[in-house]
């Protein structure tokens, strides 16, 4: 009896963890619109998170067109599946352009919020700018809605996920809404900046939904 609870101890020890999952729920700047999946940021994350040494994999939901309700829908049923450890929420930009309205979709980022933690998931919020015809005073009303909510709800946030790329036309596509590959690995820069830091508290067993946001500038 000795022996097989000794072997059954062994069988269990080298079973290998669950890879713990980063969830990416977000638009086309997500799901790699107009050039290849391979050169998107999403995918340069897993190489990244590959090269580093962090176990994770990342699972990419991404919808082109999607807003934030078309998120919210989809989130209960992302994080039954992948029970992500960490989710990046990159959703808004469609909500602005469609004038769908500065209080639904914050609303609908803040269930998101709600639910991600609810299910022990730490989320990320990506800010979002809309173009300068919208006019400054909706564009930053827009803006502000990631801020008030990364203070508010204690989220790390990257202010605008654009910043550095939407002002070059050389690294936006023809539309000049989307970046093309060239822009990709500067949008994961902004993304890591705020992302390593969930990861290393996650390998040393720290609780992420209780520190203080870190603010892009």
């Amino acid at each position: 009896m000795k022996k097989l609870f000794l072997l059954l101890m062994f069988v269990i020890s080298n079973v290998p963890a669950a890879e713990p999952v980063i969830l990416v729920l977000g638009d086309s700047l997500s799901a790699a619109y107009g050039i290849e999946r391979s050169r998107g940021w999403v995918a340069l994350l897993q190489d990244r998170l590959q090269q580093a040494g962090y176990p994770h994999r990342v699972v990419n939901a991404s919808i082109s067109g999607d807003t934030t309700a078309g998120g919210l829908s989809r989130l209960p049923q992302a994080l039954e599946q992948f029970q992500p450890d960490i989710l990046i929420i990159e959703l808004g930009g469609n909500d602005g352009l469609r004038g769908l309205g500065n209080d639904q979709t914050r609303d609908h980022l803040d269930q998101m919020i709600t639910l991600a933690r609810a299910a022990h998931s730490r989320p990320l919020l990506l800010g979002m700018m809309l173009p300068p015809n919208f006019g400054k005073a909706f564009t930053e009303k827009f803006l502000q809605i990631y801020r008030d909510l990364a203070e508010q709800r204690r989220v790390p946030l990257v202010p605008f996920f654009l910043e550095g790329v939407a002002d070059r036309p050389d690294w936006m596509q023809g539309d000049g809404i989307h970046p093309n590959a060239a822009g990709q690995p500067l949008m994961l820069e902004h993304v890591w900046a705020q992302l390593q830091p969930l990861l290393d508290e996650e390998m040393a067993g720290g609780m992420g939904s209780a520190h203080s946001p870190t603010i892009l500038k």
